[in-house]
């Protein structure tokens, strides 16, 4: 069961991604980042993955199907909220390396806005 909710905080999208992400329910999570890549006002979105329970390769494969349409729309992204689990997925396949993966809101936040500058 996934659950996917968009929240706009200023100009910053916060996605947050709620129980497992997995081959089937994976089309709803690129639904979401669909949406968000096609609308011109977005700028900076935070990917909330506190709840975020499972991700499967078919998950993490949406994420990174999106790196280049994001660097090519000048649409920075910052994954926050991991737990120890669902990281170490991230990690294994060296997405860490390829997107920005922090703790917490605060230092996503923070991040985001480094990125662009």
């Amino acid at each position: 069961m996934i659950n996917i909710t968009t929240e706009i905080e200023r100009e910053d999208h916060i996605l947050k991604i709620e129980g497992d992400v997995d081959a089937s329910s994976s089309i709803h999570l690129d639904e979401a980042l669909t949406v968000l890549a096609n609308n011109s006002a977005v700028k900076f979105i935070l990917v909330d993955g506190t709840n975020l329970n499972y991700i499967s390769s078919a998950g993490l494969g949406v994420f990174m199907s999106y790196i280049d349409d994001f660097k090519n729309k000048n649409i920075k992204m910052v994954i926050y909220g991991l737990s120890e689990k669902v990281l170490n997925v991230f990690q294994i396949l060296g997405l860490d390396q390829l997107m920005i993966i922090v703790t917490d809101k605060q230092t996503a936040k923070k991040k985001l806005h480094e990125v662009q500058s």
